[in-house]
């Protein structure tokens, strides 16, 4: 079974998540920040990290950047969810690790599609 780890500081949005992939047959877990997040990556293995960028202590950015240096990470697809909207913030996703960029909200189809073709296996 793959596995999920979201990391977002909102509850309500992880529950969101949660709840969207695990009814597409994922298993998930939750960090609120990206220290969190980068402690559970060394602990466990993920097959898709979907991350927000606005977050306290560590944002989703430097999570990516820290996470990439990681062999943990490393090769882990990763995508960034924000309601962050301008190209310059898509380009900063990307520039420190995202393989893909969305904007919220984000459909509950659409998000288990990307975690069915991003985690590269079957949920």
């Amino acid at each position: 079974m793959a596995r999920i780890l979201v990391v977002d500081d909102a509850t309500t949005v992880r529950m969101y998540y949660r709840d969207i992939l695990e009814e597409a047959g994922f298993t998930v877990e939750e960090a609120v920040n990206g220290f969190e997040g980068l402690e559970k990556a060394m602990e466990q293995a993920f097959d898709l990290v979907v991350v927000d960028v606005n977050m306290p202590k560590m944002d989703g950015y430097a999570f990516l950047r820290q996470g990439r240096a990681l062999p943990e990470l490393r090769a882990v697809p990763a995508v960034m969810i924000s309601t962050e909207s301008g190209p310059q913030d898509r380009a900063r996703a990307y520039a420190a690790g995202a393989n893909l960029y969305l904007v919220k909200p984000v459909r509950p189809q659409a998000l288990a599609e990307v975690a069915t073709v991003m985690a590269g296996v079957a949920p």
